[in-house]
């Protein structure tokens, strides 16, 4: 009988080690046609935000998979300050190789966050309509971030704004601000 070691699965692999890069030509052609598909199905720009922020939703839960029960042993964030942070750099640099720009709060409303990049990557292969000027394809990128808040345990709602270049405005709900002032006063 040989000693060998019976070798881990694939699936038990860290994804931090090993090649983690996707052709940037293959992901605009994808990222294009999902765009284009869901265009034409909808009939305001308004449906087709809504339909990007869904199909990124999908993508957020299998982060949420990926990040916290493979990478980090089920063990999640419990402060507002800290998911934001998971969301800025861990999250951003798995999806696009780099942090997110800025992370900004409102100084009008405590339960707002910005999260500003000046160029997604989403929306540099994207030519729009002149009639159509206001499609901005990072709502793709704000259904992840919304997704990956909720399966965490931080309900909020995200937008995609034009300002700064593309600005991530993320809302938290009430409860996530009374739970964290609890966490605070431990």
């Amino acid at each position: 009988m040989s000693g060998s070691k019976q070798r881990p699965s694939i699936l038990d692999k860290s994804l931090s080690r090993g090649r983690t890069e996707v052709s940037l030509t293959a992901y605009a052609l994808l990222f294009s046609e999902m765009v284009q598909y869901s265009h034409n199905r909808v009939t305001s720009v308004n449906e087709l935000h809504n339909k990007l922020s869904e199909l990124g939703e999908r993508v957020g839960v299998r982060m949420v998979e990926l990040l916290f029960v493979r990478e980090r042993n089920y063990k999640r964030e419990t402060k507002l300050l800290n998911i934001l942070l998971f969301v800025k750099g861990t999250l951003w640099k798995s999806l696009f190789g780099k942090e997110a720009d800025k992370l900004d709060r409102a100084t009008d409303d405590e339960r707002i966050y910005y999260l500003i990049e000046k160029e997604p990557l989403v929306n540099r292969f994207i030519s729009v309509p002149r009639d159509k000027s206001s499609i901005n394809c990072a709502a793709f990128i704000a259904g992840i971030i919304e997704s990956v808040l909720n399966a965490t345990g931080f309900p909020a709602k995200v937008t995609a704004l034009w300002h700064k270049g593309t600005t991530f405005m993320i809302k938290f709900d009430d409860t996530v601000l009374t739970r964290d002032k609890q966490l605070e006063g431990r």
